[in-house]
């Protein structure tokens, strides 16, 4: 009976404490883990936002490019009756 106490106060002393120790290394990983993923969370969101503007933005260059054509075109009308 007194090998049972023995090996009772060897586990309390000796393994208890190294599993207390490993547990706490497990959970710091995990709260590392759930920084790292809310701030990718928060990236996705903010990345979100400047993608719903995409088409806004489309337009916008469609018209800056017509815009462009059509100057063109007529500056280069010009320099044809300037050349001929």
């Amino acid at each position: 009976m007194t090998w049972w106490w023995i090996g009772n106060v060897i586990l309390v002393v000796a393994v208890v404490p190294v599993l207390v120790a490993l547990l706490n290394r497990v959970l710091a990983a995990l709260e590392r883990i759930r920084k790292a993923s809310d701030e990718i969370l928060d990236g996705g969101v903010g990345i979100i936002e400047e993608v719903d503007r995409v088409p806004q933005l489309l337009d916008t260059t469609d018209k800056t490019i017509a815009e462009v054509a059509n100057g063109a075109v007529r500056y280069a009308g010009s320099v044809a009756k300037l050349l001929d």
